[in-house]
């Protein structure tokens, strides 16, 4: 395995955990596999499945936990995750949070009682100077707060991590919310998690990562109490012992207590950007995108995407159109504007979708409401958004049936030039005919198909009970929601997206 990381030791003055239970755990199928160079890895591609994982570990943790996210809601999922770091650090865990400072309007009294509590500490990443008014730090110094942390990943003793997709909040998790993320993360045991920890402490000591005692205003004692209370509070609340209950029943559960996942061994590499990349300081060559592109050279035979935010470019529209010149197979799920998050991103995909038709990309977006309607309801479905759907957030992509990524990555440039990600690149056929049989089996019942009628007008196709329906308007939109995609599109912000 290529190492992509610095070699500076993630375990400090804390020893080597080699006798914690997740080191007894892991330490014999990790053995069997260490003169292959493999890691092994557990997708999570369930909501609960994927909160449960992140729980457990901080459950099992004896030494050390390193967590590091994009977005941390202070919702139930939130509350509970926060409740079990504090209960670790009660235990002796040195627990280490580092979030990126743009998602925590509003936190930074909660932030601040529980970096007071001992064993635990929480950094910001590339912080606000403003905590109330930021739009003023937006305004005098938007080239640096423009640059994001964008890595996910969460990492126990150093022998168990999970990296992917998710944030925290009760959307990634499945937790009554009325969109529910489409996401995947994998849990890894093996070599690969031993960079994933010199990664976060190369995070953790960059000049980007601020101390919160630096950066937040000062809190009183009664302030950290009540805090406190209400993060352990989430314990008794009827919703979260529901959720909780419903847990303990999954299977996933169950294997992973009794150490039975059924593992999938590979040759991996973690890839991730520089820190200094958030300070406008990385190299090129330093660049996740960089590297990943060398990494997977050019795909001979397939290449199958998933990514909620894809905007290509007009650079990326002509290197997939050249890879399908050339008789690979290129398939790609999108959101549908129905289903995206993120308006403007659509916008800068959207007036994309001719060229790569043309150049014989095959399409999808995903639709809201996640399973297929009858033939009567999508005739009729423009202008009907309703309350609760689906929305993809999942970055994965396979390579040739051959290798597969897994990680934080979106395909737009916010992600290649501006934001920091990390992610898998996974020698595993398996996992990679996993992908290629979703777009098979699973994606075309879940997902609209893209083809040019008449005079390249955009169709959006759905098969309904034996049914070929097409429609000819965006599915589950409204003119005035189409106008705005449409002037977004005509502005030069494609760079930002």
């Amino acid at each position: 395995m290529t190492s992509e990381v610095s070699s500076t030791s993630a375990v400090g003055a804390l020893g080597d955990p080699a006798e914690t239970r997740l080191a007894r755990a892991t330490r014999p199928l990790v053995a069997e596999h260490a003169t292959n160079g493999e890691s092994g890895f557990v997708a999570l591609r369930e909501g609960r499945e994927a909160f449960a994982a992140r729980y457990l570990l901080i459950e099992a943790a004896e030494r050390t936990l390193d967590v590091q996210y994009y977005i941390w809601h202070n919702d139930m999922a939130g509350g509970l995750l926060l409740d079990a770091l504090l209960r670790a650090a009660e235990r002796g865990v040195r627990v280490r949070l580092l979030l990126d400072d743009n998602n925590t309007t509003g936190l930074d009294a909660l932030l601040a009682a529980i970096d007071s509590q001992p064993g635990i500490e929480v950094r910001l990443f590339n912080p606000f100077r403003h905590r109330r008014w930021r739009v003023i730090d937006y305004l005098t110094d938007f080239a640096r707060l423009n640059r994001r942390m964008h890595n996910k990943s969460l990492t126990a003793d150093s022998r168990v991590t999970v990296v992917g997709g998710r944030n925290v909040g009760d959307e990634y998790f499945d937790v009554g919310h009325d969109v529910m993320f489409v996401d995947l993360d994998v849990l890894a045991i093996g070599r690969v998690v031993d960079d994933v920890s010199r990664d976060f402490e190369r995070y953790w000591t960059s000049g980007a990562a601020r101390l919160a005692s630096e950066v937040l205003p000062p809190i009183d004692a009664s302030s950290v109490t009540k805090q406190c209370e209400a993060v352990a509070g989430w314990r008794e609340h009827p919703d979260a012992q529901s959720y909780r209950s419903a847990l303990a029943t999954l299977p996933f559960v169950r294997e992973l207590l009794a150490g039975t996942l059924p593992f999938v061994w590979a040759v991996a590499t973690m890839i991730s950007d520089d820190p200094a990349k958030v300070l406008g300081r990385a190299k090129e060559s330093q660049l996740l995108f960089t590297r990943l592109k060398a990494l997977i050279g050019t795909p001979r035979t397939a290449l199958r995407l998933i990514s909620p935010y894809f905007v290509p470019g007009r650079d990326g529209v002509e290197y997939l159109g050249q890879l399908a010149a050339r008789g690979a197979r290129i398939e790609i799920l999108t959101n549908s504007l129905e289903a995206t998050d993120v308006a403007a991103v659509h916008a800068g995909y959207a007036k994309r979708r001719r060229p790569l038709l043309r150049a014989g990309i095959v399409l999808f977006e995903l639709r809201r409401d996640g399973a297929a309607p009858s033939p009567a309801k999508l005739r009729s479905m423009a202008g009907s958004m309703g309350s609760s759907g689906s929305s993809l957030h999942a970055k994965t992509f396979a390579v040739d049936d051959a290798r597969v990524f897994v990680g934080s990555f979106n395909f737009d440039p916010r992600s290649a030039r501006l934001n920091t990600e990390i992610g898998f690149l996974i020698d595993s056929p398996a996992m990679a005919r996993e992908i290629s049989r979703a777009f098979a089996e699973r994606i075309p019942q879940r997902a609209y198909r893209l083809t040019l009628g008449d005079g390249s007008r955009l169709q959006w196709e759905n098969w309904c009970d034996d049914e070929r329906v097409i429609v000819t308007s965006e599915p589950g939109t409204r003119a005035w929601q189409r106008t705005i995609v449409s002037l977004l599109s005509l502005l030069p912000i494609e760079w930002l997206l």
